[in-house]
């Protein structure tokens, strides 16, 4: 049995808080080659996720806020940001399903903020995310600016 409580959503914030990435997952499925990935993302502001899209595999990514506010990002193919969702309790949003092929990205706007992330498997780190190249890497310098106009345009 897993039991997600406050104090598991907590422990994995701080662990992002004091981590370069300003995030950190814990996953639930035990083998890379599980059909369903299952995982906690705790993701602080300032963490850049770089807009991807899953496909060749197709995998569908769903997110469940189950603590603080992280907004969505949705862009087409040339990059222009097409929807966001705000998810949090505030705004009876709790949950977002992608389906494969999508671009997008996500940002936390709360400090603590925690989803629960379900996405099709196996995990392969080489072929599990196609990362866009009209965005900056993860790193870039660029990208805190990237960041910032996205939750600008969003209205954030």
């Amino acid at each position: 049995m897993i039991v997600i409580d406050d104090d598991c959503l907590t422990g994995l914030s701080n662990e992002a808080r004091n981590s370069a990435r300003l995030r950190k997952n814990y996953n639930y499925h035990e083998l890379l080659s599980d059909p369903i990935n299952r995982m906690l993302n705790a993701i602080e502001p300032g963490s850049y996720v770089q807009p991807h899209k899953h496909e060749n595999p197709d995998k569908r990514e769903a997110f469940i806020i189950l603590k603080g506010k992280v907004v969505v990002f949705f862009f087409n193919e040339e990059g222009e940001m097409i929807n966001h969702v705000l998810l949090s309790r505030d705004s009876g949003r709790f949950g977002v399903e992608i389906k494969p092929g999508q671009w997008h990205s996500l940002a936390s706007l709360e400090s603590g903020s925690v989803v629960y992330e379900v996405k099709d498997g196996p995990y392969s780190p080489i072929s599990d995310k196609n990362m866009a190249q009209w965005a900056p890497k993860e790193g870039d310098k660029g990208a805190p600016d990237y960041l910032a106009e996205l939750l600008r345009k969003a209205g954030y």
